[in-house]
């Protein structure tokens, strides 16, 4: 365990053990997609972890032992406690979810499908055409079942790319018949 994961150590085995129980039955690890002009490659990846509640009790040991995200109540009462920041996922809900192990093989599946779209996103390869299909083709096995929905598709991305990359800012040719 390196200097930046001390604080993994402070926390007891059994408190993790409890917390990563818990968010084995109720946690959610979910990547979504969004159009943006204003991005390299016109969409944002957007990493969460969240699990909802009635009672608050566990969501608070949750964000203190994890020392990040935020905790806040719907219209409904329920609570839900939220990680959205890239670097707060890298740095502390996947090594404590690394050392705090899943049992449920579904949930095991689902986080290191997510650990690997962060690892993506932290080395900036959403930033690339490749990168980002292969994002968006890992992300297509993310939660997989029933009750699963999806914005935008990897053939959305697909369909979004400029038809030869090579002429972006380049005007369409305009052919004429011979005569």
């Amino acid at each position: 365990m390196n200097q930046k994961q001390q604080w993994l150590k402070q926390i007891p085995i059994s408190v993790g053990h409890y917390l990563s129980g818990f968010v084995d039955g109720e946690g959610s690890f979910v990547v979504s997609l969004r159009k943006r002009d204003d991005h390299t490659m016109k969409w944002q990846v957007i990493l969460a972890f969240s699990v909802a509640q009635k009672d608050k009790t566990v969501l608070t040991l949750l964000k203190k032992h994890l020392g990040c995200g935020k905790l806040n109540q719907r219209r409904d009462g329920i609570w839900i406690y939220l990680v959205i920041n890239p670097l707060a996922i890298n740095e502390r809900v996947i090594p404590f979810f690394k050392r705090f192990n899943f049992l449920s093989s579904k949930t095991k599946r689902n986080f290191s499908i997510f650990s690997k779209i962060a690892k993506l996103v932290d080395n900036h390869s959403h930033l690339t055409s490749e990168g980002l299909k292969e994002i968006i083709r890992l992300r297509e096995k993310l939660n997989e079942g029933k009750g699963r929905k999806r914005k935008y598709s990897l053939q959305d991305y697909l369909n979004s790319l400029p038809e030869n990359p090579q002429r972006l800012y380049a005007r369409p040719r305009v052919f004429r018949k011979e005569k």
